[in-house]
């Protein structure tokens, strides 16, 4: 018998050493590892590192160009001296480009490297919002289970007093299984909540590129404060340094500036050299070369007006996406002030539910419950005042939840 508990201590007991290491993760470790390991952020990584290749790539000459044929070569059936059998030719001829464009051409392509981190930025800034609601809504639920297990406990009570009254003609049948039916209903609600952590627990593993049954537990204990704006804190010059899409439309916009300054380099000339070698067929003819060195002409009116008009262009495009900017920004500063007033009435709302109605709802249901153990008062008038602070509770829980969202949605507007 000894030895047949200590095979089962031996078996369990990593099960418990199991339970015991369950991870805990709080906020900042969550949205930690997701700006570390989330996917989607390394391909802007990726895309990123891309552009530096690119960038170098766009330096490169063109390939030299080799050619070999004849030259001056009569047809056939003439009557030719000597001296006019022709030639073999052999050519070699090279692009040389203008380094002035080269180098503006290299500044453009590594400015959108800028862009896609600065996307990076932006996209970090909303999954670390996703992240928060999953995060808070773990927390209600887990609120929302402890109380209903409170309820747990009072239905029970409930339940066997009935169940002790009846056959002493104290209590109906009818109550017995009205209890009975409110305890199920209770577990119901209780799998419910369960089934939200299961799922916000899933979407953060997800979000952390892990498996999405990976276990673990998160602080509860975390409270989320609102700190309301005064005076300037929103004002546009500030929200440009916080705000992740107006920095990217900066770096759009600078990468703009400097396409047009690689346009503009289109001004300039390429150049081009070329090396012919003839080898005559004929022995009275020496042998000879070219040598040629060639400039473009950019300039000609039927050429120029191709980068002109593209310079045109991209100067509308920056002035239209500057624009853009400062509405983005002005929308915002109005959008953060009306949320702020929102969430501070919804303080007030919710300390109003907390602190007044669930203490009166509670005093009012601990009173009834009462006077039911004295058989004083009826099943009926206990479950209602049990069901209206159940319902109260609920709803402040439902309504903690909507202040928690509206916090995480301002905060995500403040740095977008």
């Amino acid at each position: 018998m000894h030895i047949i508990k200590k095979i089962g201590i031996l078996i369990f007991m990593p099960l418990q050493l199991l339970a015991q290491q369950t991870e805990v993760l709080n906020l900042d470790s969550i949205v930690s590892k997701i700006e570390k390991n989330n996917l989607n952020l390394k391909s802007y990584d990726l895309r990123a590192e891309s552009y530096k290749y690119k960038a170098e790539a766009g330096t490169a000459w063109m390939a030299p160009m080799v050619g070999a044929g004849t030259y001056m070569m009569p047809y056939p059936g003439q009557e030719v001296m000597d001296q006019d059998k022709g030639s073999l030719m052999f050519q070699l001829e090279q692009d040389i480009p203008n380094p002035a464009k080269l180098k503006a051409q290299k500044r453009y392509i590594e400015s959108q490297a800028e862009v896609e981190k600065a996307s990076q930025g932006v996209v970090l800034n909303e999954l670390k919002a996703k992240a928060k609601n999953f995060y808070f809504s773990w927390i209600v639920a887990e609120q929302r289970i402890k109380i209903l297990e409170e309820n747990d406990k009072i239905l029970q009570t409930m339940n066997k007093i009935e169940k002790i009254r009846y056959p002493y003609n104290q209590s109906q049948l009818g109550n017995v299984y009205r209890t009975s039916a409110k305890i199920d209903e209770n577990r119901n609600m209780i799998r419910m909540q369960e089934g939200e952590i299961s799922r916000a627990r899933s979407s953060l593993n997800s979000l952390m590129n892990r498996y999405g049954d990976t276990h673990f537990r998160i602080d509860t204990s975390y409270k989320l404060h609102f700190i309301p704006s005064h005076g300037h804190e929103h004002d546009t010059t500030l929200l440009a340094s916080s705000r992740k899409d107006i920095h990217r439309m900066d770096k759009t916009i600078n990468s703009m500036q400097l396409n047009i300054k690689a346009m503009k380099q289109e001004s300039k000339p390429d150049f081009r050299i070329r090396f012919d070698h003839m080898s005559p067929l004929g022995n009275l003819m020496p042998k000879s070369y070219s040598v040629m060195g060639m400039i473009s002409i950019p300039i000609a009116p039927w050429s120029s007006k191709m980068y002109k008009s593209e310079v045109k262009a991209m100067q509308y495009d920056i002035e239209a996406m500057q624009k853009e900017r400062e509405a983005m920004l002005q929308e915002t500063q109005g959008m953060l002030y009306g949320m702020q007033y929102q969430i501070e009435a919804m303080e007030k709302r919710v300390k109003v539910m907390e602190e007044k109605i669930v203490p009166s709802l509670r005093k009012n249901m601990e009173a009834n419950f009462l006077s039911y153990q004295e058989n004083k008062t009826d099943l009926p008038a206990v479950l209602d005042s049990w069901e209206a602070l159940t319902m109260m509770q609920m709803d402040v829980l439902d309504e903690k939840l909507k202040l928690y969202l509206m916090i995480i949605e301002h905060e995500k507007e403040l740095y977008r």
